[in-house]
């Protein structure tokens, strides 16, 4: 993975399932390439708001659903520290490490931060899917044995078997996307990431990767790690006030 330093240039740096020198161009869905360069800020400007307000329209969901989720990925993190393996409530093992890979393409660790996954954002996601309540509708006949899926959890899971079914299509018969090779990764991936330059038949996966892309920056941005990320400081007393700092007042023009 790559994150772009003070200088403009890029810092390579390993992480989950995701060779040095990726850079995180799907970030924001607006970029033409994957190889264009661009600032971590930048590229999740239009996202980052995901951590101060929890909501995420397409997953029904509540701030106070989102506060469990947070809760239980960083149990989840301090567990796995502490070398307790997580086990997906929703995900079966195979989405679950389809999620995680995922997940650290679109924010990968960097010289700034770790990654989604290191921020808990693959547990958070599953405690969302998981902690979904049913819809509303008449009482289920078979209730104790099959409770019917929320459309938040049919569109996760059916965007996971259109990813698999993807590679498989392009790439030959068995290929999912966890065993594809990083370049034939980027290349589904570069074709669903942006929106308005997509081929219409190809709209399921933009569908389930824009879902994606709002969970795990959701994920990642309500922790402590995203947060420190953002660089914010909240209302923090000064000891001296020697007025607005010149960079902000030539990034202003005034």
């Amino acid at each position: 993975m790559t994150r772009e330093s003070g200088s403009g240039k890029r810092e390579s740096e390993g992480g989950n399932g995701e060779p040095a020198g990726a850079q995180r161009s799907w970030a924001d869905g607006n970029s033409a390439s994957v190889t264009d360069q661009v600032t971590r800020r930048g590229a999740i400007k239009a996202i980052a708001a995901a951590a101060a307000v929890p909501v995420l329209g397409t997953f029904e969901t509540s701030e106070e659903h989102v506060l469990r989720a947070r809760e239980a990925a960083e149990s989840a993190v301090l567990a796995e520290m502490q070398g307790t393996a997580y086990t997906p409530k929703f995900f079966t093992a195979h989405e679950y490490q389809t999620v995680r890979v995922l997940a650290d393409y679109i924010i990968p660790r960097d010289a700034r931060s770790g990654s989604a996954t290191d921020a808990g954002a693959p547990q958070y996601i599953d405690f969302v899917l998981s902690d979904q309540t049913p819809p509303p509708g008449p009482p289920n006949p078979t209730r104790r044995f099959y409770v019917a899926p929320t459309p938040a959890q049919v569109n996760m899971r059916g965007g996971l078997a259109w990813l698999d079914r993807e590679c498989a299509n392009r790439f030959g018969t068995g290929k999912t996307f966890l065993t594809a090779t990083d370049a034939q990764r980027r290349q589904v991936l570069d074709d669903i990431a942006w929106p308005e330059k997509a081929k219409p038949g190809l709209s399921h996966g933009v569908t389930f990767f824009n879902r994606m892309r709002d969970m795990t920056a959701a994920g990642f941005f309500s922790s402590k790690m995203g947060v420190q990320d953002l660089r914010y400081t909240g209302n923090v007393p000064q000891a001296k006030w020697e007025g607005c700092p010149p960079e902000a007042v030539k990034h202003l023009d005034v």
